[in-house]
C-alpha cells in the first residue's frame, strides 16, 4: 500500500460519523430535522488539475463547477459554497470567473479564506446542498440486471485539453465544464445508483459496481464520443466530462435523452467489463 492510500484509510478508520460515507461516496449526507444536507469539498492544484498558465478566470469556474458536479450526482439543489483561495499572480481574472459561474447556477458564495503561500497554487472549495429526494442517491445501489446510463459523450475535456496546450482550437469542455444539475434532480427518484464521471468512465464504473458489489458490463460502441473514433480507448480513461453515470432497473426510461451503455450483472471476476472482457492497464485517472 502507498504511503498516500494509507494516508487514506487511516482518515476512513478516523471517521467515525456516518456521514463520513462521503470519503469514498465524493459527498457526505447529514439528516438534519426533516432535511438531508449534501456537503463535498474537492481541490484543484496548477499542474495537476489546470495548467499553470491558465486563465484564472476558468479555473475559477472548474472549480465551482465540479464541486457542484459532486451535488448534481447526489440529485441536490446549491445551497452555497466556501472558498480556501491561495493567493496567485491574476487574482482579478480569479474572481471574474467566479463571479462568473456563481451567477450562471446562481449559487452564492457564503465565505472562506484566502492565504498567502510559495509555491505551486492550491484551491479548495466545499459546496453544499439540499436533497431533493430521499434516499438520496448514491454509488452503491446498482442491482443485477439493472441498465446503465450516460448522460452524455467522453472525451470532450481530453480534446479540450489539447487544443488548449497547443493553443488552437476548442478548449471550452476542459476550461469551463458544466454541472448537470437539472439531470441529477430529475433522476434522483428514479436511479438505483448514480456519480459524475471525473476520472475515466472505466474507473467510475469500476468504482460504482465495486460499491454496489456487482459487475458493470459496457458494450464499447454504445458509449458516445465527442472525440475521433480512433481514440476512443483514450477517451473512456481520460476524465474530466462530469457526466453522470447512473442505473435503471431494465424497464425504466430515462426522463430525458440519454446514453444506455450496458448492464449491471452479478459480481465476477472484475468489477468492469468492456464488450465482455476486463480492461487492461490504468483504467482512469487516479490521484
Amino acid at each position: 500500500m502507498s504511503a498516500e492510500s494509507a494516508f487514506i484509510e487511516a482518515l476512513r478508520a478516523l471517521a467515525s460519523h456516518p456521514a463520513a460515507r462521503g470519503l469514498a461516496d465524493d459527498c457526505a449526507v447529514l439528516e438534519i430535522g426533516g432535511e438531508a444536507l449534501v456537503l463535498t469539498h474537492d481541490a484543484m492544484a496548477a499542474g495537476v488539475h489546470f495548467l499553470p498558465d491558465q486563465d484564472p478566470a476558468d479555473v475559477a469556474w472548474k472549480l465551482v463547477a465540479t464541486n457542484l458536479s459532486d451535488l448534481a450526482a447526489k440529485g441536490a439543489e446549491p445551497l452555497g459554497v466556501l472558498l480556501g483561495y491561495q493567493l496567485g499572480q491574476a487574482n482579478g481574472r480569479f474572481i471574474e470567473g467566479l463571479r462568473d459561474v456563481l451567477a450562471h447556477y446562481a449559487v452564492p458564495l457564503l465565505g472562506g479564506d484566502t492565504v498567502a503561500a510559495t509555491g505551486s497554487q492550491v484551491l479548495g472549495l466545499t459546496a453544499l446542498g439540499r436533497a431533493t429526494h430521499r434516499p438520496v442517491p448514491s454509488r452503491g445501489g446498482a442491482m443485477e440486471g439493472d441498465a446503465v446510463w450516460l448522460t452524455g459523450p467522453v472525451g470532450a475535456a481530453m480534446s479540450g485539453f489539447d487544443a488548449l496546450r497547443a493553443k488552437s482550437g476548442d478548449s471550452l469542455a476542459y476550461r469551463r465544464p458544466t454541472a448537470l444539475l437539472r439531470e441529477g434532480m430529475a433522476l434522483a427518484p428514479l436511479v438505483t445508483a448514480m456519480m459524475d464521471v471525473s476520472d475515466g468512465l472505466l474507473l467510475d464504473a469500476s468504482r460504482m459496481a465495486a460499491a454496489s458489489g456487482v459487475s458493470i458490463a459496457l458494450d464499447s460502441a454504445a458509449i458516445p464520443l465527442a472525440c475521433p473514433e480512433a481514440r476512443r480507448d483514450e477517451a473512456l480513461r481520460w476524465g474530466d466530462d462530469y457526466q453522470l453515470l447512473f442505473t435503471l432497473p431494465q424497464e425504466r426510461a430515462c426522463p430525458f435523452p440519454a446514453h444506455r451503455i450496458g448492464v449491471v450483472r452479478e459480481i465476477g471476476g472484475a468489477p468492469v467489463l468492456l464488450d465482455g472482457r476486463a480492461p487492461s492497464g490504468r483504467l482512469g485517472y487516479e490521484h
